[in-house]
């Protein structure tokens, strides 16, 4: 009598599938991985972390500058112009000119610049190149950026937008 069990082939063995799809599975989900990290880029990420820290201290005292002054801002939204009203502690402010920022909350390529030009006694008017929506971080600032108001704001706008020096950022 023949005592010999027949054997199956290794692609039928249990056993051989049982310890090899843990691997396989981490190889392909690694691979995976890898090519969405490739092909996706992080606009979120800064690639100068120490500049932005020793520019920390600027930021603080520009604020702080601009509470010293007693700057407020009164911005008007209409269509695609803005006009903007500027005014410190001794009276209007009288700048040749202001920048505004529009900070995109996530995606920088969509930040904006728009660049205000005096129309005399603290008045400013500027201009957007296209119309834009959603949620914004602005901040103002004059030719010498030695002062800023900043802030957030939802656009398009009804009514206007008044502007303060918030207090000194804790850090």
């Amino acid at each position: 009598m023949n005592n010999e069990v027949p054997v199956a082939p290794w692609y039928r063995q249990p056993w051989f599938w049982f310890l090899t799809i843990a691997p396989l599975s981490a190889i392909t989900f690694s691979m995976c991985m890898l090519v969405v990290a490739s092909n996706m880029k992080d606009t979120m990420v800064t690639d100068d972390y120490s500049k932005e820290g020793r520019g920390i201290n600027l930021e603080i005292a520009r604020d702080e500058a601009a509470k010293k002054m007693g700057l407020t801002a009164d911005m008007v939204f209409e269509d695609r112009s803005i006009l903007l009203k500027v005014n410190a502690e001794q009276g209007p402010l009288d700048s040749p000119y202001l920048v505004l920022t529009l900070f995109h909350p996530t995606l920088a390529q969509n930040d904006r610049t728009i660049q205000f030009r005096s129309d005399g006694n603290g008045h400013y008017s500027g201009t957007m190149l296209q119309d834009i929506d959603g949620r914004w971080y602005y901040e103002l600032r004059g030719p010498e950026n030695h002062w800023r108001l900043k802030g957030e704001v939802w656009l398009p706008l009804d009514g206007n937008l008044h502007m303060t020096p918030k207090g000194a950022a804790k850090g």
